[in-house]
């Protein structure tokens, strides 16, 4: 977004009322008191969660923190944080965020994220933050990376230096939704690259990586994979959105 846009929308978001991006209620913020009591009760984070790829663990699986397919297939990536399923109450902001161009549901999912603070005490992390990045044709398509307009926008350390020119990608498959979990790790393999310009600032760093829905986890790993392969000691997952696999779906996508 130009700096003439960040003016405009500083100023609209002013002189303008407010509608929570959950209720359409007018208000001050982005995101009203009740819906945000409501997006805490409902978030993740109150729930026994993989440390890996953060699906909802069975009660055999929470002594160790981990869903057995992490366990037994272990994924590049180390950790994951989301901040809610993605049935949840923002599924429809994020969705006219991405297909209607509403650009200032960016904010009001950040404030979410912020407000809620799904990382917990990694907020201190020292590293980088990558947001998932589009195809050259769909950045062009759609005019924005609604990963980076969410991410650029939520609160973190200092010291986690956000950067959206580091990841890049090739190209972009067919929708995957309906895909296997095997269909998915093939059609996303070899997509993305490592800047060359940033290669060597890479290595032995943190990195987080924001993304806007996991769904199989397929994209984040194939990620994940380049980074560590580009001399990254440590992936971390930050998700606004994830899509849980039902027990009875986890043999099925595996």
């Amino acid at each position: 977004m130009t700096k003439l846009q960040n003016f405009f929308h500083s100023i609209c978001a002013r002189i303008l009322p407010t509608g929570c991006i959950v209720c359409g209620v007018f208000q001050d913020q982005q995101i009203c008191i009740d819906c945000i009591k409501l997006l805490a009760h409902e978030q993740l984070s109150n729930y026994e969660c993989c440390r890996r790829c953060a699906n909802l663990l069975n009660p055999s699986e929470v002594i160790n923190h981990e869903c057995l397919e992490c366990t037994q297939n272990p994924p590049y990536f180390d950790e994951s944080y989301c901040l809610d399923r993605y049935e949840g109450r923002l599924q429809k902001s994020l969705l006219e965020l991405k297909f209607q161009r509403r650009l200032f549901h960016a904010s009001g999912l950040a404030f979410a994220w912020n407000a809620l603070s799904p990382a917990g005490d990694q907020g201190n992390i020292e590293g980088y933050l990558l947001p998932v990045p589009l195809s050259q044709g769909k950045l062009w398509a759609r005019g924005f990376n609604q990963s980076w307009e969410i991410a650029r926008k939520i609160h973190c350390s200092k010291f986690l230096q956000k950067n959206p020119h580091i990841l890049k990608r090739h190209r972009h498959s067919h929708q995957q939704a309906s895909e296997t979990r095997i269909n998915r790790q093939r059609m996303i393999q070899g997509q993305f690259y490592i800047n060359p310009v940033y290669q060597k600032l890479l290595e032995d760093q943190t990195v987080v990586v924001f993304d806007d829905v996991m769904t199989s986890g397929a994209t984040l790993n194939e990620i994940a994979r380049i980074l560590k392969d580009n001399g990254v000691s440590r992936v971390i997952n930050w998700v606004l959105l994830r899509t849980l696999i039902q027990d009875s779906e986890r043999h099925l996508k595996s």
